[in-house]
């Protein structure tokens, strides 16, 4: 008897087991799909990039790849070049520069000279500087929007809450008067026991002339 049912407990167990084995198989297989996945290599250019599934596919660079470059840094160097480029230094040097310049080019004797008359090398400096400082300044002022634009919304959700801070007192407020206008105050007790003592009286007056 305990043969037939240790065999009956067998026969039960026996289907959870080979479920519980078919679960583990599966796992077995997903590490193993999943270690595949993450040891294959793509080689772009020489350099080794480790594709993963959870990462997206970035696109195949072309014949010429610009250098890395790190963007906050560079837009700091902006701000600062523009913030330099709209001070009244940059003018006075800038002005100094051009007066020494051709000074240089007409005072001096001409075997010095490096740039004469009408200055073309003069003019060449000029609008490459010009070419550069309006990227720069535009740079700087799209990171100021940026900014700009952070700071409207933080102020906007301050409002917001400021906003909803204030109603809620409003109505926390209006609860304590309404809930102070049904306790009954001093003067009004005075007025009631005065009343009180007052049909006190007459009733006695009437209890004695009866």
């Amino acid at each position: 008897m305990d043969t037939d049912r240790k065999h009956r407990r067998d026969s039960r167990e026996e289907p959870a087991r080979q479920r519980l084995q078919g679960e583990l198989r599966d796992l077995r297989q997903l590490r193993e799909l999943r270690a595949r996945e993450g040891s294959r290599t793509q080689t772009v250019h020489g350099t080794s990039v480790r594709s993963r599934l959870d990462q997206p596919r970035t696109a195949s660079p072309g014949l010429f790849s610009l250098p890395a470059y790190d963007p906050e840094a560079f837009g700091k160097l902006s701000e600062r070049i523009a913030r330099f480029l709209g001070t009244g230094r940059f003018i006075v040097w800038m002005t100094v520069v051009i007066i020494i310049w051709v000074l240089w080019n007409t005072v001096l004797p001409s075997s010095v000279h490096f740039d004469d008359y009408p200055f073309i090398f003069l003019t060449l400096v000029l609008s490459l500087q010009a070419s550069y400082a309006a990227p720069l300044i535009l740079l700087a002022q799209n990171r100021q929007d940026d900014r700009d634009r952070v700071n409207m919304e933080q102020d906007r959700a301050r409002s917001d809450r400021n906003i909803a801070d204030t109603e809620y007192l409003a109505r926390e407020v209006a609860a304590l008067r309404q809930g102070l206008g049904e306790v009954a105050t001093r003067d009004f007790i005075r007025s009631e026991l005065q009343s009180l003592l007052k049909e006190l009286d007459e009733r006695r007056d009437e209890v004695e002339v009866a």
